[in-house]
């Protein structure tokens, strides 16, 4: 679910008309049923726009500590809030199909993937990265030489990522299935790395999703910021993957 400020923010508008028009009726003369004037409403309209900021502000606060760990300070826990925001893919987010390089390594392990429209795309090593703000998609492809299972990737996976991540934060593992096949699904919190200009670090939700075919794995790494409402674009994402 969106935030309960992104909520306020979208009726604010609508509540600043409503209570302007009754803001300015009030203010008219008994019996008077002319139009209010424009002077009576710009008045009225600045007058509810104030309090609706300041309610925005109360309820903003408040949504940023509903469901806080004990002891959490409200700085961080605003952090965490504003990020997860952040973190949100808009619901009319357009998507594009994106393929590996032609030489592609291990050989045949070409894929296409949908990825979001308009995010900056990089390079890591033999991966390939999508990234906008908190979220990132990230693909690469390594030999494998039987599918992974719930089974091999706890075990021999999990505490290699564990070592890794900064932050880490145990999830689950589980099989599932998108339109490509079946899938191995690893779910972990970590922490991001600092921001260039300020330096400052949030809590990532990760998914990471390994589709196999003849002897080689494709490793489908999502993140996002921790409470950002990812679930249909993440499987537009992973429901968009397949072999070629």
């Amino acid at each position: 679910m969106r935030s309960r400020t992104r909520t306020v923010a979208t009726l604010a508008p609508v509540l600043v008309a409503v209570l302007a028009a009754c803001a300015a009726k009030a203010a008219a003369p008994p019996g008077d049923t002319a139009a209010p004037s424009k002077p009576a409403v710009a008045a009225a309209s600045t007058a509810a726009s104030t309090a609706i900021a300041a309610a925005s502000t109360t309820i903003a606060a408040a949504s940023t500590t509903v469901g806080a760990p004990a002891g959490s300070t409200g700085a961080a826990v605003a952090a965490t809030a504003d990020a997860a925001v952040a973190g949100d893919i808009p619901d009319n987010q357009a998507f594009v199909a994106v393929s590996s390089s032609t030489g592609a390594t291990p050989p045949g392990a070409g894929y296409v993937i949908s990825v979001p429209e308009g995010w900056a795309r990089t390079t890591d090593g033999a991966a390939t990265v999508f990234s906008d703000k908190f979220n990132t998609v990230r693909i690469e492809t390594v030999a494998m030489a039987v599918a992974p299972t719930v089974a091999s990737v706890t075990s021999g996976e999990v505490p290699a990522i564990a070592s890794s991540a900064t932050g880490y934060k145990a999830g689950k593992v589980v099989a599932a299935t998108r339109k490509s096949g079946p899938v191995i699904v690893s779910t972990y919190q970590m922490t991001s790395a600092p921001n260039a200009v300020t330096s400052k670090t949030v809590t990532l939700d990760v998914e990471r999703y390994e589709f196999w075919k003849n002897g080689t794995v494709a490793i489908v790494t999502l993140s996002s910021a921790a409470g950002s409402d990812n679930v249909d674009p993440w499987r537009a994402v992973t429901d968009g993957f397949a072999w070629r």
